[in-house]
């Protein structure tokens, strides 16, 4: 997997500002802050029947991906890799990094939460829940915690997190979706006009 600096991809969209770069956070995400050229398509919706023609029409371009870190956008990368997309690069530490930096992003007047702080307070919700539920109610309900436990253990351990994936379709976490898939500058992607 290619990977490359956010200084260096700025440098190349002064050049050529139609490179080809997705922001694959959730639409929420991207409303409160992403790189100006950056078009958002949400790392769930990459292989949607919706967005599988549009992608194979990029197939043979150079595609940059970005996240907030860039864990997202490496498994936005093994995806497109496993089918067939040869040309990907990984902006090194995300929208974090390029903010570090001190390069251009556009910000919406929302706040939201990353998506990683929301898995950590529903997980955490959930472990207390279960302790709180067992003590109180059944210890079957200690069960509940344990499943947390071992969740965010696999999660950890494959970087893969299905909680992550649900609360990403939560109705606050796409409720931008219309208005993030607007500011691709109004251009369908593959377009190069």
């Amino acid at each position: 997997m290619r990977t490359i600096k956010p200084v260096e991809l700025e440098k190349r969209l002064q050049k050529n500002p139609h490179l080809i770069l997705l922001d694959v956070r959730t639409p929420a995400e991207y409303s409160e802050v992403h790189v100006r050229e950056a078009r958002n398509v949400p790392l769930d919706w990459l292989f949607s029947k919706v967005l599988l023609e549009p992608l194979k029409t990029i197939k043979d371009e150079e595609i940059h991906l970005i996240c907030r870190s860039d864990s997202r956008s490496r498994n936005a990368a093994e995806m497109l890799g496993k089918k067939g997309f040869d040309k990907v690069a990984v902006v090194e530490g995300g929208t974090l990094a390029w903010i570090k930096e001190g390069l251009p992003v556009e910000r919406g007047s929302t706040r939201a939460i990353s998506l990683e702080r929301q898995v950590r307070i529903a997980a955490g919700s959930l472990v207390a829940l279960g302790t709180a539920l067992g003590r109180l109610v059944h210890p079957g309900f200690y069960g509940l915690s344990a499943f947390i436990g071992c969740g965010l253990l696999f999660a950890g351990v494959t970087d893969w997190c299905g909680l992550g994936l649900l609360i990403a379709k939560l109705p606050w976490n796409t409720q931008a979706a219309s208005k993030a898939s607007g500011s691709s500058r109004g251009k369908p992607l593959g377009s190069r006009t």
